[in-house]
């Protein structure tokens, strides 16, 4: 199993490529791997026939063998086997993680499986054997229940507990509580819920399994709000001037030429977004703490100045970075977050892309959103929440005009940034976007 991201601990196969004994060569794609932040495809990195120890749907930890590339004309069963892969240990009262990391199979098992029938004296084949977790098969022989008249919903259609236990057969209790209640005389005031009536009220439940990417966002959002002390402040920006400097670089983008014709100019015409990207790096770079990290009781000053963008994906968040935000023109960046966000979008996002931020910003504007708190990327010492940029009443010389104004949180951790620093960061921002001829310097 490849490390595909700096934060990456294991994987999940998603998909073979290339199949059990294909020739394949040096750069061909050979497997697609769910990591941490985003679905990736791995390259051969030689030339071989492919000898798969891993099926569709395993979780593997960094490290673990999940194929070979044997030699043209070498047996493909004399290949040494991988190394077995134990299964997590359930926990104390049976509600392990056993149905979410599908490694309790080994790979010796697997790849026996793959072999022809006529190598294999006995033991159940391909179609006979039910992808099932320990747990779900121990609980299955409990109630007496056959593996395969069940559907299964985990990753690659592998049987999990919740499968097992919304198929189970009652014991037959709740029935005769119910014959017990019906007969029962009817007492004064509204009818009582009977015990089934409470266990339906919600319905058909379905059990989702999360993706490997939705695990650890779920994980390290959890970290970030159990371990980081954070505030947050606001303010609100006047964007009038940066809606000008839009409209103006619109027109410079499509101006028209002598003959009258229209004449195209440099692609990228920076979004609002943009432009907050661009004071946020040049504000970083006048507030190094803004730029830092906290870790063991230190702070973690970093020399480069990389915003992360976060872009919305399905069923994800994924959050790819500017490198060296602040020597960049307001055009470079524009291009760069688009290119960046197509990619995301279409699952071509590579590793690099995806590591190395030191500040993130994340807007929700464009759903109306004026306003919220966004949930710090550790280590990182801030983020910055960008909302809805809209026409608003406010009071300018004693009278009451209306502005273009959006509200930007600044979310920090009180480890690194105190109270006063934290705002002369956030009010240096609003002073850029304020003044947006600095952002095109």
């Amino acid at each position: 199993m490849p490390r595909l991201s700096d934060t990456m601990e294991e994987g999940t196969i998603l998909r073979w490529i290339k199949n059990d004994g294909d020739d394949v060569r040096r750069g061909d794609e050979l497997v697609e791997i769910e990591t941490d932040k985003a679905a990736m495809t791995y390259e051969a990195d030689a030339d071989g026939i492919l000898q798969t120890l891993a099926a569709e749907g395993d979780t593997l930890p960094i490290g673990q063998v999940i194929a070979r590339l044997q030699p043209a004309g070498v047996a493909s069963e004399n290949a040494p086997r991988a190394p077995a892969v134990p299964g997590p240990a359930p926990a104390a009262d049976g509600s392990g993680e056993e149905d979410v990391v599908g490694v309790s199979e080994t790979a010796d098992t697997r790849a026996r499986a793959r072999e022809p029938d006529s190598r294999r004296s006995s033991g159940p084949s391909e179609e006979e054997r039910v992808r099932a977790s320990p747990l779900a098969r121990r609980i299955a022989r409990e109630r007496g229940l056959d593996l395969h008249s069940l559907t299964g919903t985990g990753p690659g259609g592998r049987i999990v507990r919740a499968d097992v236990q919304d198929s189970a057969p009652g014991d037959g209790a709740g029935d005769g509580a119910a014959v017990g209640q019906d007969a029962a005389p009817a007492e004064d005031g509204p009818p009582r819920a009977k015990p089934a009536d409470v266990s339906t009220a919600k319905g058909t439940t379905t059990v989702v399994e999360l993706t490997r990417t939705q695990q650890t966002i779920a994980r390290r959002m959890a970290e970030s709000k159990a371990t980081i002390p954070d505030f947050s402040i606001r303010t609100d920006v006047d964007m009038e001037k940066c809606v000008k400097l839009r409209s103006a670089l619109k027109r410079l983008t499509h101006s028209e030429d002598p003959a009258g014709g229209r004449a195209t100019g440099p692609a990228g015409v920076p979004t609002f977004n943009d432009m907050v990207v661009k004071a946020s790096a040049i504000a970083l770079r006048e507030h190094p703490n803004a730029n830092g990290g906290y870790r063991d009781g230190r702070l973690l000053l970093n020399s480069r100045i990389n915003v992360g963008v976060a872009v919305a994906a399905e069923g994800a968040l994924v959050v790819p970075t500017v490198f060296d935000a602040e020597e960049k023109s307001l055009g470079e960046i524009a291009r760069e977050t688009r290119a960046l966000a197509q990619r995301v979008r279409a699952g071509t996002i590579t590793p690099p892309e995806l590591g190395g931020g030191t500040f993130t910003v994340s807007n929700l504007g464009m759903f109306g959103v004026t306003s919220f708190t966004a949930i710090i990327n550790p280590p990182q010492a801030a983020i910055l929440s960008v909302g809805a940029l809209e026409p608003r009443a406010v009071v300018r010389d004693g009278e009451i005009v209306s502005r273009h104004t959006m509200t930007l949180t600044l979310v920090c951790d009180h480890r690194i940034l105190y109270g006063a620093d934290a705002a002369r960061f956030l009010a240096r921002i609003r002073e850029l976007l304020e003044t947006p001829s600095a952002l095109t310097l």
